[in-house]
Formats: C-alpha cells, sequence, structure tokens
C-alpha cells in the first residue's frame, strides 16, 4: 500500500501530563482501552513542524511547511489473534491552513481546526531554541524550549520510548466507526533538554474548561524529540 501523505516531523516537543483515566473516558473510541504507563493515563501537548509536506507524491502549493499542535492521548487495540496495536487518539489538533482542517473535519472526521500559527527552530551556541505561538479564543499562547544540540537514541523501554514510539492513530468516521492508519518512521532521537523555557498556554481555552487544572499542573515528562521523514497511510475501517 502506497502512503497517502509524506512529509518530515521535525522539532516536536511533547509535554505529558498524567490524567485521571475517567476524564478521557469520553474522548476513548469504542473498540480500544487506554494504553496505561506505570498504571497511569497520560495524554501530552505536542508541537512539531510539518514539512516538505506531499499528498499522494504531490505538493501542495502553500501547504508544504506549516506548524500542528494537538493533544492527545494513548490507546491500545487487541486485535484478532492478540495482537496489541499501541497508537494516539487526538482531542484536538491545530493548523495554520484553513483547507488542511477543513478536509480533515469533512472527509476524515478528525478535529482539527485552523487558527494563526508561527513557530521557529534556531541554533545559538550548543543550544537549540524553539519557539511556537498560537492564538485562539481570543487568547495568544506561546511557548519556548531549549535543548542541548547532540541527540541520543533511548531505550526502548524507557519512558521517553513510550511517549514517541506509537505507530498506529485510531479515530472514527462520520458514521462512528472505528479507524486505524498507521504511520512509519524510524525511531526519534531526542535532545537533553536545557534548564530554560517558557509556557505560556491556557489549556481550558484551548480544549475546553475540562482542562484548565493542566495549567498549574507540573509536567510528568517534557522531551524533544529530533523527527524524521515520515509516511502516513490510508485509514481504514476496524471490525467491533
Amino acid at each position: 500500500m502506497k502512503p497517502f501523505l509524506t512529509a518530515e516531523w521535525r522539532h516536536l516537543i511533547l509535554l505529558t501530563y498524567a490524567v485521571d483515566p475517567v476524564m478521557l473516558e469520553p474522548h476513548l473510541p469504542k473498540g480500544l482501552e487506554l494504553d496505561l504507563y506505570k498504571e497511569k493515563a497520560f495524554l501530552s501537548f505536542v508541537a512539531f513542524d510539518f514539512l516538505k509536506t506531499r499528498v499522494k507524491g504531490i505538493p501542495i502549493p502553500f501547504h508544504i511547511n506549516f506548524p500542528e499542535v494537538n493533544l492527545r492521548f494513548y490507546v491500545k487495540r487487541k486485535d484478532k489473534g492478540e495482537t496489541i496495536r499501541r497508537g494516539v487518539v487526538f482531542i484536538r489538533e491545530f493548523v495554520p491552513k484553513f483547507m488542511i482542517a477543513w478536509v480533515a473535519q469533512k472527509i476524515y472526521n478528525e478535529p482539527y481546526l485552523s487558527t494563526k500559527m508561527k513557530s521557529s527552530a534556531t541554533i545559538l551556541g550548543d543550544e537549540k531554541i524553539i519557539k511556537h505561538s498560537l492564538q485562539f479564543g481570543g487568547v495568544e499562547h506561546s511557548w519556548k524550549f531549549a535543548c542541548k544540540t547532540e541527540s541520543h537514541l533511548p531505550e526502548e523501554g524507557s519512558t521517553e520510548h513510550f511517549f514517541k514510539e506509537h505507530e498506529w492513530g485510531f479515530g472514527t468516521n462520520h458514521k462512528g466507526q472505528l479507524m486505524v492508519y498507521r504511520v512509519e518512521h524510524p525511531f526519534w532521537k531526542i535532545y537533553p533538554l536545557s534548564k530554560r523555557f517558557e509556557l505560556k498556554v491556557d489549556f481550558g481555552v484551548l480544549y475546553g474548561d475540562k482542562w484548565s487544572f493542566l495549567n498549574q499542573q507540573i509536567p510528568y515528562n517534557i522531551m524533544i524529540a529530533e523527527g524524521s521523514p515520515i509516511k502516513v497511510f490510508p485509514g481504514t475501517v476496524l471490525e467491533e
């Protein structure tokens, strides 16, 4: 099967929070279960750059390089034969391109919204500085993180590996059927974090009042991943 979309995902910032599983249940599609880590449920606030984007091999003018920001949580699905697929479900995804959000909503029933966004990644000495800003709900949300420029690959059993390596994306189509798609990429290296960071985000404004408590919560894990070229394959309907 040929990929539907190819691109590079670069300069990924993942802020991961421990949450009460009850808060995730309304967002959990039928046929999936929460994928707990150390007996806890987590969701991640993720920001990255979409680069060199092609749809079915074709670059779409003005839709090649752009940032994305999303809120996701971790799930698993036990298929016939006891095979377990671990993946993510998205609560909301932001992009600065209206047509991308429109197509994702109307055709694929993905929770995309378009809004004004900016991102940058610059190297200063032995540090990389990654910045994002997003305007939504009458508020400008921004964050800036610094990391060292030398990356390393975490072990497969590590916390970092669990949160950054998920091959499957799950959702539901307009008929309410469970959908899955595969994302192919090599394991990502990560950058050692510097102590300096700024986070000016109102989670209640971005994702609804129920998530406002994240404004005061310290992340369980903060990670900056290098990223890589990726391939996204067409989605398929899964039987319950």
